[in-house]
């Protein structure tokens, strides 16, 4: 038993010094007092607030959540090693590996220290030319991007959904939350290139498709990030839709433009102006982080028209055709099922992202 003491007393000192780095005791803290807050009755005077704190409270609880339960194994295993004689030795030695393998997985959080890594995100994608085919491609892409958040546990919320005349999409846009789900996320920003034979051509040639990811930071409050009132010009115009009861026949649709970078955003999914207004809001503060870090400005005023990457960086190639590759340009990662990472296998391309 002296091995599994040693490998277990390695494993605790690893696991502690993870603790202390990811701040777990201070999130611990956090989550009392959140909890003695959302119990008050009179906070939900106040519903939006109210939100925020749930939501704050369950991200926090879902991120200590894997640390707190590594504590309790590592306790509960040094209790069983004491005791134990060499009949247990197997199942040990398998619960140590298990606790080995949760702790190479948790440190990969320590990769997710950016600004913004923590909060959720804002997922676009926007067909590009090439009418039927593009927009099919986009439709991929939807599917292999939630194949993925299923695995991950992360939640998602459809906010607009606009569908192709024939097939696919021409855009579609998705709030994802859950643990450092911007972090997770953010190397997926920009251009998704498919070679493949088109179903959609009668002669069945090799055909080359362009979509559009976007990956914006979730900021809800106007205190995170500053926008000038002058600078915005906001539009209200009759929502699009199909007839039926759900649909909301009042001008509730909202387009904002925030006029020094020409950048656009409109939404008109919701139920009610107001709520398409704070949702635009939300995703046009994104997009100006987003621009932020593409062109290193120190503050929003400070950012300039057309320099964002846009359609301007091509960072996958998906090939089907004439041989199986996904390779990413950016690092050179590459894998050679390309069915696999539509089905959402993405994770190799985020790590090799990361942690170039």
């Amino acid at each position: 038993m002296q091995e599994f003491t040693k490998r277990l007393a390695i494993l605790e000192e690893d696991f502690l010094k993870l603790f202390e780095k990811m701040k777990i005791d201070e999130k611990l803290r956090e989550i009392k007092a959140l909890e003695v807050e959302v119990a008050e009755p009179d906070i939900w005077k106040n519903v939006e607030l109210a939100t925020q704190k749930n939501q704050e409270l369950a991200r926090l609880q879902e991120e200590v959540q894997p640390y707190e339960l590594l504590r309790v194994q590592i306790r509960d295993l040094e209790e069983l090693i004491e005791i134990s004689d060499n009949s247990l030795k197997e199942e040990i030695s398998q619960q140590i590996s298990a606790m080995e393998k949760e702790l190479e997985n948790l440190k990969k959080s320590l990769r997710f220290q950016g600004p913004y890594d923590n909060n959720g995100a804002i997922l676009r994608i926007t067909a590009g030319a090439g009418g039927t085919e593009a927009m099919d491609w986009a439709s991929m892409l939807e599917r292999m991007y939630l194949r993925f958040f299923e695995q991950k546990k992360f939640k998602t919320v459809c906010l607009e959904r606009v569908a192709g005349e024939e097939a696919g999409i021409k855009t579609v846009v998705y709030e994802i939350s859950g643990v450092n789900v911007y972090g997770w996320l953010k190397s997926e920003h920009g251009v998704h290139r498919l070679v493949r034979l088109s179903p959609f051509n009668a002669n069945n040639l090799r055909q080359t498709s362009f979509a559009l990811v976007e990956i914006l930071p979730v900021i809800k409050a106007d205190t995170d990030v500053q926008i000038d009132e002058k600078d915005l010009r906001i539009d209200v115009y009759h929502a699009g839709g199909h007839g039926g009861q759900s649909v909301n026949t009042t001008n509730s649709a909202v387009r904002i433009t925030h006029i020094p970078t020409n950048t656009v955003v409109a939404i008109q999914n919701e139920r009610s102006q107001l709520q398409n207004k704070e949702k635009a809001m939300e995703i046009l503060r994104g997009k100006l982080v987003q621009m932020q870090l593409e062109q290193h400005a120190e503050t929003i005023s400070e950012l300039r028209a057309g320099e964002s990457a846009g359609w301007g960086q091509q960072i996958r190639n998906y090939v089907l055709q004439p041989y199986k590759l996904v390779k990413d340009t950016r690092t050179g990662y590459e894998e050679t099922d390309p069915e696999a990472v539509l089905d959402g296998k993405i994770e190799g391309f985020i790590d090799a992202y990361l942690e170039n």
